[in-house]
């Protein structure tokens, strides 16, 4: 049987059927699925196109770090480990962590599309600060601390590595 407890933390039995229902599986967190898939989608579109393009960083210990944190991130916003995860405090948090999600991938898919138009340094750093605060809001929503340490790793690898390789 699913315990929706442990996702939703002390929330009343209506709240909890009803945000259990939107998060899936117990051990699969499909808004984090959705969220991953859509921040993947303009970085594989820009990969394709710019298929030429060299990291410019060439601090080994940055790249490896961005690449450790974007995985880490990628697999703890898709799959519920069990390890320090106690979910969502309140009715309130998951409000935050679904709305704020809503914004800032809004907000990312605009700054791509600006970007695919005209590359800018500002607009590259936005697409580096974006997903961390991303990953950061939904880790500190959802009270899943492994996901804020991976959060922090992955947004100081990946805001260096962007700066190295600014326009």
């Amino acid at each position: 049987m699913f315990c929706s407890w442990s996702i939703i933390g002390g929330a009343d039995g209506p709240t909890i059927t009803f945000l259990a229902g939107e998060l899936g599986f117990g051990w699969l967190n499909l808004f984090g699925l959705i969220l991953v898939v859509l921040l993947l989608i303009p970085n594989i579109i820009y990969a394709i196109k710019a298929k030429d393009e060299q990291n410019k960083s060439t601090n080994r210990f940055m790249n490896v770090l961005e690449q450790i944190g974007r995985y880490a991130c990628m697999f703890l916003m898709i799959f519920n480990i069990g390890i320090a995860e106690f979910g969502f405090g309140s009715v309130e948090a998951f409000l935050i962590y679904l709305f704020g999600n809503v914004i800032l991938m809004l907000s990312y898919w605009i700054i791509w599309f600006l970007y695919f138009r005209k590359k800018t340094c500002p607009k590259q750093m936005a697409l580096a600060v974006i997903p961390t605060i991303l990953f950061l809001l939904s880790g500190l929503t959802m009270r899943h601390w492994l996901l804020v340490v991976f959060a922090v790793v992955f947004g100081v690898g990946h805001i260096y590595v962007t700066y190295r390789n600014r326009v």
